[in-house]
């Protein structure tokens, strides 16, 4: 059967999987850091800080990344993730007693550049497996990958739990660090060679893009996930269990619900957004999405400030925010694809996702230190600036076909 198939469906394949594999382990690992720290006694907002350097070198690692996958090929930029990963579970494995901020956070950022280069590969490698002419299957496999990856890192936090509870902390991450080896080794026997390695060696000065629509969508990005993570990082699970009293079990079954259903709504996007009349996204996409998203937040906050139905109003409007949030980034990541060069892709797409980690990172800040003032409804406040912006940063989107835009 798998014989039958073409040499590009079995490339897809093969990142897909790798992509799958990968984001598991990201999200059980990051559901394992939050509970042994918290069963350790460490505070939400210092919990929050073991995951600034993931956030900052994810930054880093999306501005460099590209340049490497243009210069070594995505196969290589994929292997290197993969290794990365195996190498920051295996540092987590050492002696409770070794396990210090530092340390932690070192092995965090570790995670973080392993995270983006995967991420930068798999969605670089899309562009170069379907055809230029075939954009409406190009938006279907990007929200197939973008969608799937979400609901897995989803899935990925109950695993964390479960194996906290069977294996404990140092047994999880071993565990973990097994299974990836081995996808690792599939992956450097299967991944092309030549796959994404631009025919002219780009200089270091070229991960700047130079292309106004991948400026302006990457501008729009940063606001798009600034106005998520603000209160999702951290204002939302700290309020969920002290206003709401619920356990960390509670709070980490509701966070993993809202970011399965996110991936869910983002593999169906292209099915929401006109691909069975035939349409694939412009600029005035993402221009309409972000408007409908900028009203959610308001309304939340109304709701919080005067104590109408807050409860039910925050876990509802924070699901149809999740859902609504999804097609607005599953738009985003067709576009970026879209936009790129041919050759060497992955230095657009490595800078587009530099401003999505910058954006996680100002979110991420900005939850902590804002509700620690202000309070969610402050957030939710800011959040809907964000997205404000947002929209007002995707009028400039083009509204030319993708393979038309400067």
């Amino acid at each position: 059967m798998l014989s039958k198939l073409s040499p590009q469906i079995k490339q897809y394949l093969v990142i897909t999987g790798n992509y799958w594999a990968f984001t598991l382990t990201d999200g059980a690992l990051r559901m394992l850091v939050v509970l042994y720290f918290y069963t350790l006694g460490y505070s939400p907002l210092n919990i929050a800080l073991l995951f600034l350097f993931y956030e900052i070198f994810g930054v880093i690692t999306n501005l460099v990344g590209g340049w490497l996958g243009a210069r070594l090929g995505l196969n290589k930029t994929m292997n290197i993730g993969l290794a990365l990963q195996v190498i920051a579970l295996l540092m987590l494995s050492v002696p409770s007693e070794y396990l210090t901020i530092v340390y932690v956070m070192a092995a965090q950022a570790l995670s973080g550049i392993a995270k983006d280069l995967n991420k930068m590969s798999a969605k670089s490698s899309i562009k170069l497996l379907v055809p230029e002419n075939a954009q409406g299957k190009l938006y279907q496999w990007v929200a197939i990958l973008t969608g799937s990856k979400n609901a897995l890192k989803g899935i990925g936090f109950f695993l964390g739990g479960l194996l906290l509870s069977l294996l404990e902390f140092k047994g999880a991450v071993i565990a973990m660090a097994a299974l990836l080896s081995v996808v690792w080794l599939f992956s450097l026997y299967a991944l092309k060679e030549d796959l994404g390695k631009a025919k002219s060696k780009p200089k270091f000065n070229e991960i700047f893009s130079k292309s106004q629509s991948i400026n302006i969508l990457s501008a729009a990005r940063l606001f798009l996930f600034a106005a998520r993570d603000i209160w999702f990082v951290v204002a939302l699970p700290v309020y969920l269990a002290a206003s709401f009293n619920w356990d960390h079990w509670w709070v980490g079954g509701f966070m993993a619900t809202w970011v399965i259903g996110y991936g869910i709504v983002q593999s169906f996007a292209p099915y929401l957004t006109g691909k069975k009349q035939g349409k694939v996204p412009e600029g005035k996409s993402a221009l309409l999405w972000a408007c409908y998203l900028a009203v959610i937040p308001v309304l939340i906050a109304l709701a919080i400030d005067a104590d109408f139905y807050a409860k039910q109003a925050l876990i509802i409007g924070l699901l149809v925010f999740g859902a609504v949030f999804a097609i607005n980034s599953s738009l985003h990541s067709y576009l970026i694809v879209s936009y790129a060069r041919g050759d060497g892709v992955s230095l657009d797409v490595g800078f587009y996702y530099m401003a999505n980690a910058m954006g996680r990172l100002i979110g991420t800040v900005l939850s902590g230190w804002v509700f620690q003032q202000y309070g969610l409804a402050m957030c939710l406040w800011i959040s809907a600036l964000f997205v404000v912006i947002t929209a007002i940063i995707s009028i400039k989107l083009p509204n030319t076909l993708p393979e038309q835009a400067s």
